[in-house]
């Protein structure tokens, strides 16, 4: 079966919507935690078991969210639909999120993340299934999540240009984090909506042969989703691209939560920590095309086994830089800059080969349901971050307001380099075992094409049949 290769323009339309959705990324693991535990009162702990406990509900609404997508299509398709539906929930919830008023309780901030992240569920889900639907080639998938990660990644310099720009120098911390916090917000609430409209009703959906497999299926919601994990037992490639990417969620999150305190209390560069940090994503837009060259080379599996060894080499350089030295630390957030998107890029592409498995032995495209796995993995690895780097803080005796011990910055100082370094230690382990490199993707694809074929021409000589039966002889 042949797919037209998308355009440019057309991939810019489809991948638009991860421009606001950076606005929900970077500042739950860097920004919110630290607003809500400085400005808004709440303690590490407090704070740190909120976001953990929010984000575990993930485990429930992302592989339900899964199954319905492919499960009720309507006459758009699979997954626009879900995409469209998930913006009043993420607007409603995202104005309280950023734009606390008044006093604000643990309930308070549990309950409106619940419902930011089931619309985050829906918009994410949905977005990355419809990409890894819209051509079946190796390589045009790395292209197309590529486009998608890009856009995702250079979303957050946007974000940081904004809250640059939107703080007054003259105002007291406090008032500077919430004038960030509101920039990020307003950012968010303005572009979400014209970016859904753009990819939905510019770019369409492939694969409408495949709605009768999900509607012809008498199985119940739960019965769906149990047959989607008994897969994960037994798909190697599935358990080894899943639990990569919790362990990718972890070290992601670990770095962005304690990214402000590592610049202010370790590096004493706390003037220009959204500067420096801009100078880290934009790095890692940079980086994208580079990792999906390396990518058509080496396969997808491999190159991210090098970006992690990498990252592995290179992170534990940070505990030999003097404090204080602004372009010592631009060099090295260039350098940590490598992974930024390029392992959520070659993940993604390998998801869609990874489905391409199931596919093989169930006949079914449950592409929902298995990048449900996928991002469940990286939700539960950024939440247990954000909780578990805020327990050890308070542990040791961390405060955001300063007055540290040595032994507090010393443990902040070795969280920021051992958990990234620990992490893509157990990433390139397993990248390097992964089973499926575009030989065996393209015999995958020939033999799924061959039985569609298949049963195309016997349904097609079917209903000749029946017609034949069906027509009157003539006297």
């Amino acid at each position: 079966m042949s797919y037209q290769r998308l355009s440019n323009w057309k991939l810019i339309c489809f991948s638009s919507p991860a421009i606001p959705i950076a606005s929900l990324g970077l500042p739950l693991t860097v920004f919110l935690p630290q607003y809500y535990e400085g400005s808004m009162g709440l303690s590490l702990a407090t704070v740190g078991t909120v976001f953990l406990l929010a984000r575990l509900w993930d485990v429930i609404t992302d592989p339900m969210m899964g199954v319905l997508s492919d499960r009720f299509p309507t006459r758009w398709g699979r997954r626009r639909h879900w995409i469209v539906l998930s913006v009043p929930l993420l607007l409603l919830s995202g104005y309280m999120i950023y734009f606390p008023s008044g006093e604000v309780t643990a309930l308070y901030l549990f309950g409106w993340l619940f419902v930011l992240y089931v619309g985050w569920t829906m918009l994410t889900l949905s977005h990355m299934s419809w990409g890894a639907e819209l051509d079946m080639d190796y390589h045009e998938r790395s292209r197309i999540q590529g486009f998608r990660e890009g856009f995702l990644v250079a979303g957050t310099p946007l974000i940081m240009i904004a809250a640059i720009l939107s703080v007054s120098p003259e105002a007291s911390k406090v008032v500077q984090s919430e004038q960030s916090i509101q920039a990020i917000g307003l950012f968010f609430l303005v572009l979400l909506p014209i970016a859904v409209v753009l990819a939905v009703s510019q770019v369409g959906e492939p694969f409408k042969h495949d709605l009768k497999v999900a509607e012809a299926s008498s199985e119940g919601l739960w019965q769906r989703i149990k047959g989607g994990i008994v897969p994960l037992r037994r798909n190697r490639a599935l358990l080894l691209l899943v639990t990569c990417d919790f362990f990718s969620g972890f070290s992601g999150a670990a770095l962005g939560t304690l990214y402000l305190y590592e610049v202010e209390f370790v590096w004493q560069l706390g003037d220009l920590k959204y500067a420096l940090l801009l100078v880290y994503f934009v790095a890692g837009v940079l980086f994208v095309p580079v990792i999906l060259k390396l990518a058509k080379v080496l396969g997808k599996a491999k190159a991210a086994c090098c970006a992690a060894a990498f990252n592995v080499v290179m992170t534990p350089f940070i505990l030999l830089l003097p404090p204080g030295v602004t372009w010592i630390y631009v060099i090295a957030l260039i350098v940590m800059g490598v992974n930024v998107g390029s392992m959520a890029v070659l993940y993604r592409g390998m998801m869609g080969d990874v489905g391409d498995v199931d596919e093989l032995e169930t006949g079914e495209r449950r592409t929902g349901l298995f990048f449900s796995m996928l991002t469940l993995s990286q939700k539960i690895g950024a939440a247990m971050a954000v909780g578990v780097m805020f327990w050890i803080l308070d542990s040791v005796g961390f405060s955001s307001k300063g007055n540290n011990t040595e032994t507090a910055l010393t443990g902040l100082a070795l969280l920021f380099v051992v958990v990234p370094v620990v992490c893509n230690l157990i990433v390139a382990f397993f990248m390097w075992r992964f089973p499926i490199d575009k030989a065996r993707q393209e015999e995958m694809r020939a033999e799924i094409d061959a039985r569609r074929a298949d049963v195309l021409s016997s349904e097609i000589h079917s209903v000749e049949a029946r017609e034949s039966e069906q027509r009157v002889p003539e006297v």
